[in-house]
């Protein structure tokens, strides 16, 4: 009686494991929600409709952008993080929420075992925006009148768990300033408030930056990458112009639930690596200046556990000058 009882019991897990593969095998066949962690119209919103629009010609199924904004990214990635991981919910996850909101401030989900890495799937540098109103044109100049001021200027972020945040807490711990932190839903609302005077300045992705710079209704004075942006090649980098080894650049990328099927996970890496390299895909990233990028699955896993090792070190570099 036992013996039958076991067979059954194996039978059963066995045509479930089946009935699974054959169904990741068959992924996707209804619609998929792309959830942006972020506010309508800002950086992370962009990408995830270019992607959208790409998936949804890529594999036959409609693509629903579904935004789900705050906590600098960390409501909608801790959404994410609690779904099933059929392959039918999908987050445009960044930085923030996944590589430094773990170490600066505590998150329910676990980044590498709540949610499955499937890309990166572009890189954008952030750029140093004030209002014109600011008696500041160069990053020294901002230094020198925040150490003159202290308190005086005021920044806007995504919310103090995004990289808009940090690159600024970042800043001011290297150069001994200090500035009034205000949190907004996302970065397009913190870059409106700049231009509108709300906030003196931001460290702003550069999608959400251009369209103020042409409307010359904000002042550019740097951007925060590794190097000068193709996009605005006049700009020096802040490691150029005042603190040499300063790096902030975000990025953004597909992620799903913890638990997404292997055949889900290599089929929209697939998709992914062909996005990466597609024409209509690269000219539209660049019109919000931001480049494409593909890594595998294993490179995206590698990636998060190196940043989270990194931002450890860098967020023990602002307390020890926060006291």
């Amino acid at each position: 009686m036992v013996m039958k009882r076991l067979t059954a019991a194996a039978l059963v897990l066995m045509s479930s494991v089946a009935a699974t593969a054959a169904s990741a095998e068959e992924w996707p066949s209804k619609s998929i929600r792309l959830i942006v962690p972020y506010a309508p119209g800002g950086y992370t919103d962009t990408v995830a409709r270019i992607t959208g629009n790409y998936l949804q010609k890529t594999l036959g199924q409609t693509v629903i952008v579904e935004n789900r904004a705050g906590g600098g990214g960390i409501v909608g990635t801790d959404f994410v993080s609690k779904l099933p991981g059929d392959g039918y919910a999908l987050c445009v996850c960044s930085i923030g929420a996944v590589s430094i909101a773990p170490i600066a401030q505590g998150v329910k989900y676990d980044p590498l075992k709540d949610l499955t890495p499937i890309s990166i799937i572009s890189t954008i540098p952030q750029t140093v925006i004030v209002n014109p109103s600011v008696p500041v044109k160069s990053m020294q100049e901002l230094v020198d009148y925040a150490k003159a001021n202290p308190g005086k200027l005021s920044f806007g972020s995504s919310g103090a768990a995004g990289l808009m945040y940090f690159s600024v807490a970042l800043f001011q711990a290297r150069t001994g300033t200090k500035m009034t932190h205000v949190p907004f839903k996302g970065g397009a609302p913190a870059t409106a408030a700049v231009v509108s005077g709300e906030v003196s300045l931001s460290f702003t992705n550069m999608t959400d930056a251009l369209p103020q710079m042409e409307a010359n209704t904000v002042r550019a004075i740097a951007v925060t990458g590794e190097k000068r942006s193709e996009f605005a090649p006049d700009l020096p980098t802040v490691a150029e112009a005042v603190l040499p080894n300063y790096s902030a650049e975000s990025w953004n990328a597909i992620m799903a639930p913890g638990g997404t099927p292997a055949p889900v996970v290599n089929k929209l890496s697939d998709a992914l690596k062909k996005m990466a390299d597609d024409p209509e895909v690269k000219k539209a990233m660049a019109v919000v200046g931001a480049s494409t990028v593909y890594t595998t699955p294993n490179q995206f896993r590698s990636a998060i556990a190196t940043e989270l090792d990194q931002w450890k070190e860098l967020m023990k570099e602002i307390k020890a000058n926060k006291t």
